[in-house]
């Protein structure tokens, strides 16, 4: 990259003259209106010089290093070497937008990260830091450059600058379409010959722009991969669905016909024959169910033209028709929420209520599903069962498939349920919620 100090020594000589106002008669007021004319035209090839420099740093690390943590590690050193400073830093707000934290930092001996050994080690106040980062609202949408004692700055980090020598701290966020994703650091020792280093902000600010950019598009990539991991895994759920439904559960159900049509004869077997056949039937009756019951949990699916509504009755009748446990309906008519969610929902309730015919004891059984500030859902599966304790709620297949669904669309998962009181499924999902919270409440 460019060195824009010559320009900031030319400046920096000609600061006390720049400022005169201009007299054509005065030759000396003439030459310093040229000399600040140059200044500002070398600086704004400066500027320029610094962005196109940028681009081309970044497109050649993304070549380089494909990987976002390779990217930021190498774009961390590229930014503290240039920028001639002791410490570079990236800060990334979470998920649910409640805080941020360090990621990654270049200090004078490496990059380090969370899973460095020296990062336990340091003595930098990083929760005080990632707290002021995220409450300084001017920050969020602007560069902010800060002095080692500056009172905006929590007092702890003061300390730490001070002790460390670093004079000056420039902040500025990951913005992209206005969303921010976090903040880059830069500490360095200022030129006290020639204080405020504009250059050193403008190219924090460039860099800045590029790493918002590729920390988005790696996340778009990770999104779409995730969905093609589910895409995947509903295609070999479907797939086994089919299997189950065209072999086991087709095959017992044509024994089931031809034991029953056996029975019909059974005047001509003996006694211990009729209830070896009444056995037979009453086996080949209980797994068809529990094929057609797993086909159902398989295959869930909302489809097209079946709202959630519609889709949570047709899991329940079909529950009713292979228990003799009541199933209780309790549905507002609720609006649509989007293909995936109204599937992740759907195989939720489906999960809940084969756990509760399954293995709850159940004497009778409510689904509720109700709209949350004409947006939202909560749903809620309760039985009057045996319940469990707290060290069996996250156990099993069908309570972790369930958790996941959660996950996949954002909701809150909550398990209410002790010994002998019953258990309750709730399910709480806004457009905007907070990210998967799974309770298991005793």
């Amino acid at each position: 990259m460019s060195d824009p100090k010559t320009v900031v020594e030319v400046e920096c000589d000609s600061a006390s003259t720049a400022a005169l106002p201009l007299d054509t008669h005065d030759p000396e007021v003439l030459r310093t209106a040229l000399v600040r004319e140059n200044i500002e035209r070398r600086r704004a090839e400066c500027l320029a010089k610094i962005q196109t420099d940028v681009v081309k740093c970044a497109v050649d690390l993304l070549v380089r290093e494909p990987d976002i943590d390779g990217f930021f590690r190498a774009m961390l050193k590229t930014l503290a070497e240039e920028g001639e400073s002791h410490a570079a830093a990236v800060w990334l707000i979470d998920d649910d937008r409640q805080g941020c934290d360090l990621w990654m930092v270049h200090l004078d001996e490496g990059v380090f990260t969370a899973e460095s050994p020296e990062w336990t080690t340091t003595t930098f106040p990083r929760q005080v830091m990632a707290r002021h980062l995220f409450d300084h609202e001017a920050g969020w949408h602007q560069t902010i450059e800060y002095h080692h004692d500056d009172p905006r700055l929590p007092q702890p980090v003061r300390e730490f600058l001070k002790h460390e020598g670093m004079s000056t701290t420039v902040i500025t966020p990951l913005v992209l379409s206005g969303n921010n994703l976090g903040w880059f650091t830069l500490c360095a020792v200022e030129d006290q010959e020639c204080p405020g280093q504009w250059w050193r902000t403008a190219l924090i600010e460039a860099m800045a722009r590029q790493a918002a950019l590729a920390l988005h598009h790696n996340r778009l990539v990770e999104l779409n991969r995730v969905e093609e991991r589910r895409k995947a895994i509903l295609e070999e759920r479907n797939r086994l669905a089919r299997d189950i439904h065209d072999t086991l559960a087709q095959g017992f159900g044509a024994i089931l016909m031809q034991l029953q049509a056996a029975q019909r004869e059974a005047c001509v077997f003996s006694p211990a024959a009729a209830v070896s056949i009444g056995t037979a039937i009453e086996l080949a009756r209980t797994h068809m169910v529990q094929a057609r019951r797993s086909v159902g949990a398989l295959r869930p699916n909302v489809s097209g033209d079946e709202d959630l509504v519609r889709a949570i009755r047709r899991i329940a009748e079909l529950g009713r028709r292979t228990a003799d446990v009541p199933i209780d309906l309790e549905l507002d008519e609720l609006p649509r929420f989007g293909d995936g969610v109204e599937r992740e929902v759907a195989g939720i309730v489906q999960e809940a209520l084969t756990n509760a015919l399954r293995h709850a004891r159940a004497r009778r059984i409510t689904i509720r599903a109700s709209t949350v500030n004409s947006l939202g859902l909560r749903l809620s599966i309760a039985d009057d069962g045996r319940g469990f304790t707290h060290g069996q709620s996250s156990s099993g297949f069908g309570m972790t498939s369930m958790q996941e669904r959660a996950e996949r669309i954002g909701a809150s998962l909550t398990i209410v349920t002790a010994p002998r009181s019953g258990t309750e499924v709730v399910l709480a999902w806004e457009p905007l919620a907070l990210p998967t919270q799974v309770y298991a409440v005793n």
